[in-house]
């Protein structure tokens, strides 16, 4: 695991930015029947001249594997969870101010990945501290474990977290993964290549001795090493997205370097370094980064001089195809919502609030790699959005728009022939605004019935301009 690393960046790093980046790695066995983070366990009886001593055996097989030498000589201690927790705090406070994570919070309630006022920032403590195992800080180049596990169990995480001392020493991987920032999607994918890597090392290191390795083992399934995630007494309480992204840099990262570094195996891993996977699309579908596929850059336009003062711009960013999975999945069968996903071929969001009220409003544009993925998607994300907020009114239906009022606004799904614009929280007036400017083309008009019903509940959201021009 590493530390002090943004992995999802605003939106899925909600849970990444400060869940991976205090990374956590969990054993079989004993790890189902770990206590709360709340009861201190007690240490083991390895010294540290024990814990030394396999220290360094196994960095020279972790180096041995992935062909990286030791260039520098390093620091390794044992800490206790009390010890664990005060760093992961300390590192969350670093990585994002108490504003930052609010609007990473708030980003992930209005995709309906959380419920409302979620305390996140007092949930992850209590889970990675919970959870952590050992982790390296690529800022102190220091490697350290938990103090209750013992000897032969430690051995494993050591393989883990030792794999990203070396690439560190070879790659920077710090300055490395923070080079994808704004795109939170990108750097989302760096951090499942980092976990996925030192996930393979650790494969590998334990494969030792049987004539196997993850390169000709097509087949392994990463989830045995975990031990059973649903025993462990904060992830049962976790809502699924934040079990989902907690695992899919460790599960998918290490699918997608086993086929990365095909066939000349880990005497690739410079190349994948000097050219990273530049979206999770590209993690979940190794055949589309050999290829070179890279989605396309969507824009949004500029609109907080129209909305007016009273609404602050919280958070600007992509979802890339991972997160739309998870906010497909939240409302609909996992069947149909990875092949709707999978279409996904670029996308950008923006989320404001309203300082008054607190209301939120989110402006969602996707492109997709064909008319027929796009109009799909239209319908199937209209039943989403119907599931999503069940108290409506004003439903209104066209082939390829759809609308409705909520006490907390108007909902607006559109779709040209390869992308969907969605706004959730504003009003029929802004919503032609954004098609305005997008040029896609006049919003469809609804019929004299519906047009006679005010529409009270959004009314806030227009300027005074916007006022003014009724």
């Amino acid at each position: 695991m590493k530390t002090n690393r943004s992995a999802l960046a605003h939106f899925c790093s909600t849970v990444e930015r400060f869940a991976v980046s205090a990374l956590f790695l969990v054993l079989p066995a004993w790890s189902a029947q770990q206590p709360s983070a709340s009861v201190t366990p007690p240490a083991v009886n390895s010294s540290p001249a024990d814990f030394a001593q396999a220290a360094d055996e196994v960095l020279q097989n972790t180096s041995e594997i992935t062909g990286l030498a030791l260039r520098t000589p390093l620091k390794k201690t044992l800490r206790s969870r009390d010890e664990i927790r005060a760093y992961v705090i300390r590192q969350m406070n670093e990585d994002k101010d108490v504003a930052q994570r609010y609007a990473d919070a708030k980003a992930a309630e209005a995709f309906g990945l959380l419920p409302k006022n979620f305390d996140l920032d007092t949930f992850m403590i209590e889970l990675l501290t919970e959870q952590i195992a050992g982790l390296y800080d690529p800022k102190a180049h220091e490697f350290y474990i938990a103090n209750w596990i013992p000897l032969e169990d430690q051995r494993m995480v050591m393989a883990h977290e030792l794999t990203h001392a070396l690439e560190d020493q070879h790659f920077q991987i710090e300055p490395w993964l923070k080079a994808a920032r704004p795109n939170d999607d990108a750097e989302l994918a760096r951090e499942a290549f980092l976990e996925g890597s030192a996930m393979a090392a650790m494969v590998d290191y334990l494969l030792q001795g049987t004539g196997k390795s993850l390169n000709n083992m097509p087949e392994f399934d990463p989830s045995i090493l975990t031990g059973d995630l649903a025993n462990s007494p904060s992830l049962q309480k976790a809502p699924p997205f934040i079990k989902d992204t907690l695992v899919f840099p460790y599960f998918a990262g290490m699918t997608f370097t086993a086929a990365a570094l095909k066939p000349a195996g880990w005497s690739s891993i410079g190349k994948v370094f000097s050219n990273p996977p530049a979206s999770t699309q590209q993690i979940m579908h190794p055949n589309l980064y050999k290829s070179g596929h890279v989605p396309g850059v969507v824009t949004l336009p500029l609109i907080d001089s129209y909305l007016g003062k009273q609404w602050k711009k919280l958070d600007e960013n992509l979802m890339g195809e991972f997160g739309w999975l998870e906010v497909l999945k939240q409302f609909l069968d996992e069947q149909r919502a990875k092949p709707l996903a999978a279409s996904w071929e670029g996308d950008r969001y923006q989320l404001y609030e309203n300082q008054q009220s607190k209301r939120l409003l989110l402006i969602s544009r996707l492109h997709f790699s064909s008319q027929v993925h796009a109009a799909r998607f239209f319908g199937q994300y209209s039943e989403l959005l119907e599931k999503k907020h069940e108290q409506r009114t004003n439903l209104f239906r066209r082939p390829d728009f759809f609308s409705f009022d909520t006490a907390d606004g108007g909902i607006f799904l559109r779709c040209t022939p390869a992308d969907c614009l969605v706004l959730e929280g504003g009003d029929r007036a802004l919503f032609v605004e954004l098609n305005k400017q997008l040029n896609l083309g006049p919003v469809p008009e609804p019929d004299q019935k519906l047009s006679a019903t005010p529409n009270t509940t959004v009314r806030n959201v227009l300027s005074p301009i916007e006022a003014d021009s009724r």
